[in-house]
Formats: structure tokens, C-alpha cells, sequence
């Protein structure tokens, strides 16, 4: 469900001219939560969006459950964002999770924790909770202006839009570009900025995948002819081209892999181990699971060419049972029926297997049982930007000061996916756009009082 400008009462639209206090460029959940903040402090606020309607990439991740953020405890939560938790602790610990859930609430919905930890709406929908934020944002007086696209500074420092109607410079007291990354442009997140703040040296790290899928290449080693050599041959394709075989994909892509377990070291030495679930591709795997693990498989390949991650088909049983079941006679039965009926071994879990050993390897109980315990699935490429679910980069943290602001450009300000941290899903993404968007209000009037006493 989406908020139409024909139902709101807010939208408005644009002059050839406008002189407002505040602009806000981008109506996702950072731009909004600094509009809220704002208004709330009798700021007089306008918020500038290229879509038709507020919050499309909010509705879209509440699509399947509108997962607000977590109720881990906060220490754990701030090290999710990895390299940027130093940045971000201060901000989380003035509107963190608990925040989120009081913020909801005070919309007048509820929030429950699943048994994952996640935090949701209790009605698990995103469009009631917008429309409830929309209303208050109006009875604020928060101004919006939709189908206006930012394209820059003109020269004389106005900001540059692009209306319906033509061409539209505003003119403000502060401004705050929450424009997103550079994942799903056609909700509105391009990166199209990042030119533009380049030209006014504002320092940018360049924009990565992030929860993301991959694409897979050839095992890194195998003894005797693979399934997937073998095929390739049968094809005419160079036995190191990557994917997966013909056999496989027909078979196995869209077919998530349940209760398994992922470990990868990295040269860098992290280690990541965890269980859970993702799914094959047409092209490799995606994934809550291969989310999780993403940014360390993106670095890795950055650094190597490819990472190898490693995977536990029976993460809940030992090496030594696997061992002991692949090993027990198995008479006239062939070998699919002896995984499947000693080990539950069936299917894509079975499939996986026989794309990437070969012959002799699965014929071979101890190299077989160490394969299924740690089966190695090689990496070479994070799928295409403007596919993944988010992106690393953006603005990077020694470009701005504490409140968010610019050091080269006083009076602008930055917040949400933009910024140069990434984490994973589980509600930390929004968690971090919203303190963000925090943050940069607070700033915005600290910088708009100090202005006004100076005059």
C-alpha cells in the first residue's frame, strides 16, 4: 500500500521559488524522523522526495513483516555495525531500540519480539504504521513536495530541483540530504548524489553491495572430474567457468537450504559461524544466512578475487556421527537412498553435494563426511547494486562533525543509508537510519540557533 499525493493533504506543488527554513531531501525514514524532531521544535520544515509518494522503500522491507529493529541487549547491538559501531554507539544510545518501540507505541501501535529477537508491529504491516506518521507529520506542519527530484547546487547555492511543473531553486536556512544508498533505484535510492558531493569535496567512500547475494565460480580443488566440469564440457564452456551447472539450476535454484550452518574465515582473520537458512540462485545464493556474512565475503573477494565459505549441511550432529552413518553398509542401496535414509541427506542438501565433489570423493566415506560437514562453496562477485538490499559507503564519518553537519559546506547535514556504516538485516538498518535522523535534527537547530543569536 502506498500514500498517494492525491490523499494528502501535505503535498504540494512546487514553486519556481522557495525559501523555507529546513529542507529535507529524502522522505525515508530518516528524512521523516528529522522532519518529526523538527517540527516538534516549531521548525518550519519541508520535505522534498523524486517519488510520488513517502516511504517507498519503508513499505517495501515491510512487506513480509516490518521488522522495526531488535531486543538484544544494547552492547550486542552496537556491534553489529562492525567498523562503524564507534560512530554510531552515541547516537543508538540516544534513540536505540527501546526508543524505537516507545516511538511506535506513541503512534498509538503496538510492537511484540519474535522468537528470533526481531521486533515488529503487531499487526506486522509497515502502511499503518506510515499512515500514522504521515498524520502527525501534517498536524506538525510538515510541508511536502513529491515528484521533485534533487539535481544539485546552482550557483548561487540554492538547491537545484526538478518538478513536474519545470525547474524549482530553494533557498534554505539548513538543509538535510537522507537520500539513501545506491540499492533499489527505482524506489529512489540511486546514489545519484555522490558526483555532486564530490564536486563540493565532500568526502565519499564509494558505494558497495551490502546484504547482498553472490554469484559462485568453481570449487577452489577437487580430485577427478566434477559434476560440474563434466557438464560444462558436455556445454562447451572452460572447465573454471563460474555458476552452477545446467543440472543443478534446473533442479535446485529457488530452493532455500533450512537448519544449516555457515563458517568463513577470511585472510583478515574473522570468523563467522552461525546457523540458519538461505537459497540457491539462478546465479549462487542470497539469504538471511548470506547476509549475515556478506560483508566479509565482499571484502574477501575484493582482497583475493573470491572467498570460499564453508558449509555444514547437519550443523547439530558431530563429526564423528556423520562419519559413522556414511560409513555403515549400505548393501545393494545406491548412494542417494544411503544419505537419505542413515543422514536425511536428500534433495538440494543432496544436490549440493554432487555439484561440487567429484566421483571419487563421493565414494570416498571420509572425504564424503568431511563434505558435509564442511563443504566448500566459492564466491567471486556480490550481485549488481541496484539488486541488494542495502550498500556500504556514503559520506564518510571524518567529513562531518558530531551533529552530522558538513565541515566544508556549515549548514549541511546528512543522515540515513547515505552515511559511510552498514549492518545487517534484522531491524538494525532502520534502527540506525532513524538515530541518524535524530541526530541530524538536533544539529540542524543547535545550528539554526547559533545562526540566529549571531545575527
Amino acid at each position: 500500500m502506498t500514500l498517494s499525493a492525491s490523499s494528502q493533504d501535505a503535498l504540494h506543488a512546487g514553486p519556481a521559488a522557495l525559501d523555507c527554513e529546513i529542507a529535507i531531501i529524502g522522505a525515508g525514514p530518516a528524512g521523516l524522523m528529522a522532519a518529526e524532531r523538527l517540527s516538534a521544535q516549531g521548525r518550519a520544515v519541508c520535505v522534498f522526495d523524486a517519488k510520488a509518494s513517502v516511504g517507498r522503500k519503508f513499505l517495501l522491507a515491510g512487506k513480509g513483516g516490518m521488522n522495526l529493529t531488535h531486543s538484544e541487549p544494547l552492547e550486542a547491538f552496537v556491534g553489529r555495525y562492525g567498523d562503524s559501531a564507534s560512530h554510531l554507539r552515541p547516537l543508538l544510545e540516544a534513540f536505540g531500540p527501546q526508543q524505537v518501540c516507545e516511538w511506535v507505541q506513541g503512534l498509538g501501535l503496538q510492537t511484540f519480539v519474535g522468537s528470533s529477537g526481531r521486533v515488529f508491529p503487531t499487526d506486522m504491516k509497515a502502511a499503518p504504521l506510515l499512515r500514522a506518521w504521515m498524520t502527525r507529520l501534517r498536524q506538525q506542519g510538515v510541508r511536502f513536495f513529491m515528484r521533485h527530484r534533487w539535481t544539485g547546487w546552482a550557483s548561487d547555492g540554492s538547491l537545484q530541483l526538478q518538478a513536474e511543473s519545470g525547474r524549482v531553486a530553494v533557498r534554505a536556512q539548513a538543509v538535510l540530504l537522507a537520500l539513501g544508498g545506491g540499492s533499489w533505484a527505482r524506489l529512489g535510492s540511486d546514489g545519484a548524489w555522490v558526483p555532486w558531493l564530490a564536486e563540493r569535496q565532500i568526502a565519499v567512500a564509494p558505494l558497495q553491495p551490502s546484504n547482498c547475494g553472490f554469484d559462485v565460480g568453481p570449487a577452489p580443488s577437487a580430485e577427478g572430474e566434477t559434476r560440474r566440469a563434466f557438464l560444462q564440457g558436455l556445454v562447451g564452456q572452460p572447465a573454471d567457468q563460474g555458476g552452477w551447472t545446467p543440472w543443478f539450476k534446473e533442479r535446485f535454484a529457488g530452493q532455500p537450504f533450512k537448519s544449516v550452518a555457515i563458517r568463513f574465515v577470511g585472510s583478515d582473520g574473522r570468523v563467522f559461524d552461525r546457523r540458519g537458512e538461505f537459497v540457491a540462485t539462478e546465479t549462487g545464493v542470497e539469504g538471511s544466512l548470506v547476509y549475515a556474512v556478506s560483508s566479509q565475503l565482499r571484502d574477501e573477494i575484493q582482497r583475493s578475487g573470491s572467498a570460499v565459505f564453508h558449509l555444514d549441511l547437519l550443523p547439530a550432529w558431530s563429526d564423528a556421527k556423520v562419519l559413522s552413518e556414511v560409513r555403515h553398509p549400505r548393501g545393494s542401496r545406491s548412494l542417494s537412498s544411503h544419505l537419505k535414509g542413515r543422514l536425511g541427506l536428500d534433495g538440494i542438501k543432496a544436490g549440493i553435494l554432487r555439484e561440487v565433489l567429484s566421483k571419487a570423493e563421493m565414494e570416498d566415506p571420509v572425504r564424503l563426511a568431511a563434505a558435509i560437514k564442511a563443504l566448500p562453496i566459492t564466491v567471486v562477485a556480490p550481485r549488481p547494486i541496484d539488486e541488494v538490499i542495502s550498500t556500504a559507503g556514503g559520506v564518510r564519518w571524518e567529513a562531518m562533525d558530531a551533529d552530522l553537519m558538513s565541515r566544508q559546506q556549515p549548514g549541511l547535514f546528512f543522515a540515513g543509508e547515505m552515511l559511510d556504516w552498514e549492518a545487517p538485516t534484522g531491524g538494525y538498518l532502520l534502527t540506525a537510519c532513524m538515530a541518524t535522523g535524530v541526530q541530524a535534527a538536533q544539529g540542524m537547530d543547535r545550528f539554526l540557533a547559533s545562526q540566529a543569536a549571531a545575527a
